[in-house]
């Protein structure tokens, strides 16, 4: 690659902590303060209630137990919690919300609302809405108590189910955000992982077609340069082309466009297999092809007659590449396979799976295997998509 390109390094972004990115954070400030505001509310009312100082210092003292409990029920994924966690922290929240109304009556009805909440963020709906009316109704109680109005328990129980609705919408919402930048996060790992396998599959399917052909052109060159030395020049001339052709692949491939003619990989094969001695039959009498699915089956070409030349002892190789009732049919059959031929390199194996997944992709499938004989056919089919024009041409 030039310098231009090669220099250079794409940068990828490096996955944030849900806890760390800005939008769910400022859903917790926000969800903190409408806690603290609430606490504060109550703090306000019982102190300008004149109660006797051994009532303000046991509010003091329960204030930062209900305010702890509050915001441990208001985490994300708190309902996920054991059951049992669950059990005694409510247990514990009823008991600071109801005991401290026969002390402070309806100065302490605002935290009725934190219990509220509570309920829906821990329990199942069954029977967490009944039990969220449940505590509503029982704000009736401390107005009772004081021998107030009922327009008053009214009033009271209003807000105690508003309040604890609006902390549960809160702290739902900041679970919601947390966990949608968490699932974007994941998507953009996804993402490069995507990417760098197809990177991988492109400089596999480019490299080692290009690569096998320039050793084998190279070998022949080698055999030639004594007895027939013009032949071998064009030969040379052929390789500095594979290798041209190559490094325009590789660029095109990283930078994610990269359309190949099955026709001309065809051209190209015929000339590959007559260099190494292998008698080619060629049929070609296709349409013109959309570019993904003519890359497509180019590729697969490559794919064939790199295997060919690698694995096998052809002297004989027949392609087909025909369309038929709207499906385009790419045939490649040699003989001279090694069925028990196994390619022991920890790096080798991956060509076909590559192509059954770049079939599937343009719904297309892939069929290969060993026939009686010492035969190898690969086969692939895929359906016909026309970029424009439906004239056929033979070759």
């Amino acid at each position: 690659m030039d310098g231009s390109n090669g220099d250079r390094r794409e940068a990828i972004p490096t996955p944030v902590s849900g806890n760390a990115l800005p939008a769910p954070r400022l859903a917790r400030t926000i969800l903190l303060t409408a806690l603290l505001g609430s606490t504060l509310l109550t703090t306000t009312d019982i102190l300008s209630s004149g109660a006797s100082p051994s009532a303000e210092t046991a509010w003091l003292l329960l204030l930062p137990v209900i305010l702890a409990l509050q915001v441990l029920h208001s985490v994300p994924d708190s309902s996920r919690a054991p059951l049992p966690r669950k059990c005694l922290t409510l247990a514990a929240q009823v008991l600071l919300t109801y005991l401290p109304l026969l002390l402070f009556r309806t100065f302490w009805a605002t935290m009725a609302a934190c219990l509220a909440g509570s309920l829906l963020l821990l329990l199942p709906p069954r029977a967490a809405w009944p039990l969220f009316g449940l505590v509503g109704l029982s704000m009736v109680v401390p107005t009772a108590l004081d021998g107030g109005p009922v327009v008053e328990s009214i009033r009271l129980s209003q807000v105690s189910l508003l309040t604890g609705f609006v902390l549960y919408g809160l702290a739902r919402l900041t679970a919601l955000i947390t966990q949608l930048h968490a699932v974007r996060g994941e998507l953009v790992r996804r993402a490069v992982t995507a990417e760098r396998l197809r990177f991988a599959r492109d400089l596999h399917d480019l490299l080692g077609h290009s690569l096998s052909a320039i050793t084998l052109k190279s070998e022949l060159i080698h055999q030639l340069i004594p007895a027939h030395p013009a032949r071998a020049v064009k030969e040379a001339g052929e390789v500095m082309s594979i290798a041209e052709q190559s490094l325009a692949d590789v660029r095109r491939a990283a930078s994610g466009f990269r359309d190949l003619s099955l026709r001309q990989e065809i051209k190209s094969a015929r000339s590959m297999l007559d260099a190494a001695g292998i008698t080619v039959w060629a049929k070609v009498e296709l349409g013109p092809l959309s570019p993904h699915v003519d890359t497509a089956l180019a590729t697969t070409l490559r794919e064939a007659v790199t295997n060919l030349l690698r694995h096998s002892d052809a002297s004989h190789c027949r392609i087909e590449a025909v369309e038929l009732d709207g499906v385009v049919r790419l045939l490649v059959e040699n003989d001279g396979a090694d069925a028990a031929h196994h390619d022991p390199s920890p790096y080798g194996g991956h060509g076909l799976g590559n192509l059954r997944e770049r079939m599937t992709a343009v719904g297309g499938r892939l069929e290969s295997g060993a026939w009686p004989g010492g035969t190898f056919r690969l086969l692939a089919e895929v359906p016909a998509q026309r970029p424009s024009s439906t004239a056929r041409t033979g070759g």
